[in-house]
């Protein structure tokens, strides 16, 4: 069983689908810690919900001497709306992933929902990504994909969106756990 700290900056749906996953057993792994850069985030209430430790940081020093106390194996930015600096990427490269609303390397950073909408693809989706120093740049490791209705908006897509990254989450987290994801320069491969 791995230990993960997850990284938010809202909600937390991406760490409920987490965190239930790991109580169900689908993942071998615990959610040992959460933490946020703000402090009236609703994700850090669903941590507590669940006797799991929180802490709102912001300084990347910070972040990584929490996540080493709790011996944190795998990080999970789960909604975290910071780019990541070199101390976590120093200690954490290969062991640290993301996730993003959109079929990378299209439409990165914010919106992606709204620039597939913009530019008028047929199919959108999720990418599950390791995190490097760019934004949303990072070697992909799953994806899956979502078709746009000619009649979406920004709120349809997402919440169609959000369906997915709830499921692959989970399933990129469960193949880290089993040991399954190597990192081949810019290639992930899952083994089977």
């Amino acid at each position: 069983m791995i230990n993960i700290g997850v990284l938010i900056s809202g909600r937390g749906s991406n760490l409920q689908a987490i965190i239930e996953a790991c109580e169900n057993g689908d993942i071998s792994a615990r959610v040992a810690i959460v933490i946020s850069n703000k402090a009236e985030v609703y994700g850090l209430e669903r941590a507590r919900q669940r006797n799991i430790p929180t802490a709102v940081l912001t300084s990347e020093k910070e972040i990584v001497q929490e996540l080493e106390k709790y011996e944190v194996e795998l990080v999970c930015l789960a909604g975290y709306m910071k780019i990541v600096g070199a101390a976590l990427l120093k200690k954490y490269f290969g062991k640290m992933i993301n996730i993003h609303p959109s079929l990378l390397p299209s439409f990165p950073g914010l919106h992606g929902q709204k620039q597939a909408l913009d530019y008028g693809v047929k199919v959108s989706g999720v990418t599950v990504h390791f995190v490097d120093e760019g934004c949303d740049t990072g070697p992909i490791i799953l994806q899956a994909t979502v078709p746009v209705l000619d009649d979406d908006t920004e709120d349809t897509l997402s919440a169609r969106i959000l369906e997915q990254e709830h499921k692959l989450y989970p399933q990129t987290i469960k193949l880290f756990a089993q040991g399954k994801l190597q990192l081949v320069g810019r290639k992930v491969c899952v083994s089977a």
